[in-house]
């Protein structure tokens, strides 16, 4: 081991000491997040951060300006509406049909305080649907703090790596799990977080004809609307659409995130979709928490009042903004993200270069595609001693290992944080690290 690393060994370890975390690997994304910021404080080096998925973009200016003529007009003294504003129900139902060829109603489309807290409602309801049931089946890996709501709701939940069952194994796999009668709902999000896989029209067709035969409902998290950019879904109304579940299955919840694709992370706003048919769908065990057992109306009047009364008023306008400019074809929502693909294309080179190998690489018969996440390990090492030592290099990442995946040996890399004027630093600390771990 060299001792002469590019960060003070000494500061690394404190701050991991301070951290009081045991074990690295299981440290979740905002813990990274808090020790590498006092590593950067303590030592005064800047890091290449690859840990946390947040924009590395500037914001949709449509929205930045919708929504500060909104604050001018007053909205901030005002609650808005549980269910949104109708202007941005109208834009979401014309962002649906226009972008992913689905009929859905305004009134099933719901703003929330970002994907994070329109998850937390779904498994407020629809693991409530069926008192017989208990809860999610997870198709992994995937975005951890889903599974710590679960955790913190008392719901069971199931999970397994996908990635050795795709294609043809995918639908048998998943049939394991509903034949116990005890799953509620199926999650994952498409593009993969973290290993970036996305899911063919194959694949989204046995999950729906599952969820019609189980009577299961599948949350569809969408986060990364659109970046699987080897298919070019900006043009509305024209295929090819973004693949959605939707497609075969009336029985769906679509989780829309504004983070990523508009850029607009910081206000907290997300959309949730469901179809007519479950939106207006009757549980009578919903009765057990709610004033009504139709599914929409306890989604809006009972989980989303009681988590928070409502989302963000003037940042309904802003995104009622970018979506009336994408779906009327004046906001591109595909070309300034398409960065994050250059990006990543350099990055995984440069790691590949000095070493390293790609944990998650394949898409069944393609090469997986360049965007915001990959994956990655390094021979000799497991996930939390390799995320460990990278640190006394300056690179931070996560662990797989909090992500549900199999392959604990690997760590996942977000490029949206790296910017092109990095990718020499990175380079000459990745040399580093090769030079001082050298491979048999």
């Amino acid at each position: 081991m060299n001792n002469k690393t590019p960060i003070d060994r000494n500061i690394v370890d404190s701050n991991i000491n301070e951290l009081g975390i045991p074990e690295l690997g299981q440290a979740k994304i905002r813990e990274i997040v808090k020790l590498v910021n006092g590593i950067e404080e303590a030592s005064g080096d800047k890091f290449i951060r690859m840990e946390m998925g947040v924009p590395g973009l500037e914001p949709a200016s449509v929205g930045t300006e919708a929504e500060i003529e909104a604050l001018k007009q007053g909205v901030a003294s005002k609650y808005a509406n549980i269910e949104g504003i109708p202007e941005l129900k109208k834009e979401i139902s014309r962002f649906v049909k226009l972008f992913l060829d689905l009929d859905v109603s305004p009134g099933s489309c719901i703003p929330t305080v970002g994907s994070m807290q329109g998850s937390i409602a779904a498994f407020l309801v629809a693991n409530r649907n069926n008192h017989n049931r208990e809860g999610t089946l997870f198709i992994d890996p995937g975005f951890p703090v889903q599974k710590q709501q679960c955790i913190v709701l008392g719901h069971s939940y199931r999970t397994f790596d996908v990635y050795d069952y795709r294609g043809s194994k995918l639908k048998p796999k998943i049939k394991e799990y509903l034949d116990t009668g005890l799953v509620s709902t199926i999650l994952y999000s498409n593009p993969n977080n973290p290993s970036w896989i996305c899911f063919t029209e194959e694949e989204l067709q046995s999950i729906g004809e599952l969820a019609n035969e189980y009577d299961a409902v599948v949350i569809e998290d969408l986060a990364y609307f659109g970046m699987d950019f080897r298919k070019d879904v900006s043009e509305p109304g024209k295929p090819p659409f973004q693949s959605t579940v939707a497609r075969y299955t009336s029985n769906y919840l679509l989780l829309i995130s504004c983070s990523k694709t508009f850029s607009y992370a910081g206000q907290r706003i997300g959309m949730m979709v469901m179809s007519d048919d479950l939106f207006n769908r009757r549980y009578p065990d919903l009765l057990r928490y709610y004033t009504s057992d139709r599914f929409g109306h306890s989604m809006i009047y009972g989980a989303l009042y009681a988590l928070s009364a409502g989302t963000s008023h003037s940042a309904q306008y802003a995104v009622a903004a970018i979506l009336k400019a994408a779906n009327d074809g004046k906001f591109n929502i595909v070309d300034e993200v398409r960065e994050y693909a250059e990006r990543a294309r350099i990055m995984k080179k440069l790691f590949l270069q000095n070493g390293f190998r790609m944990v998650y690489d394949r898409d069944i018969d393609q090469d997986l595609a360049d965007g915001f996440y990959f994956t990655f390990s390094y021979p000799g090492f497991s996930g939390a001693g390799l995320l460990r030592e990278l640190l006394y290099y300056g690179i931070s990442a996560i662990s797989l290992e909090i992500t549900g995946s199999e392959r604990k040996e690997g760590l996942r890399a977000c490029v949206s944080q790296v910017y092109l004027d990095q990718m020499s630093l990175l380079e000459k600390r990745l040399q580093k690290f090769q030079e001082d771990h050298p491979v048999s």
